[in-house]
């Protein structure tokens, strides 16, 4: 994990980063939701990722709640590391990032296509605006919550934090 590098932020997106944000992360939730892995064998086989960096990844996700760990196996002790509602609420996410990586990133055809299970239509993430509909993401405005804090926006205007 990156650790809490993010302390000075007042920002839902912060705080998401500080969970997913390190660079095996994702990948990692992405396999466990559209591949179905769960054990840190298929994890490590699938990925190539060294076996350290994914036994703390798969830690600090069962600490933050994105997956459980269920023992599968005794002698020696084994566990699958499922996805639980909080984990499987990143599909939109992954499912976003892989739309802009294949029109910005990718080198030709998209490599991976999501599609719903129940009919095969193609499975796209979209920003909309609840009122009207879709929108041009230069009319996209960010302003203060119910959760910022007093005072927080006129700080940084300022130079400081509240």
């Amino acid at each position: 994990m990156l650790g809490k590098t993010y302390d000075r932020e007042v920002c839902s997106m912060a705080r998401a980063l500080e969970v997913v944000g390190e660079r095996w992360s994702l990948l990692i939730v992405r396999d466990a939701l559209f591949a179905g892995v769960t054990r840190f064998s298929d994890f490590q086989r699938g990925l190539g990722i060294a076996p350290n960096v994914l036994a703390a990844r798969l830690d600090a996700f069962v600490t933050a709640g994105l997956m459980e760990r269920r023992r599968y196996a005794d002698q020696p002790e084994q566990f699958d590391y499922v996805l639980t509602p909080m984990g499987r609420d990143l599909s939109t996410s992954i499912v976003a990032l892989t739309q802009w990586g294949d029109r910005w990133a990718g080198t030709g055809e998209p490599p991976i296509l999501y599609t719903h299970a129940g009919c095969g239509g193609a499975v796209e993430s979209r920003s909309v605006c609840t009122t009207c509909g879709t929108h041009d993401p230069d009319d996209v405005q960010a302003r203060p919550g119910p959760g910022m804090p007093a005072g927080y926006v006129e700080a940084r205007r300022r130079g400081r934090t509240a």
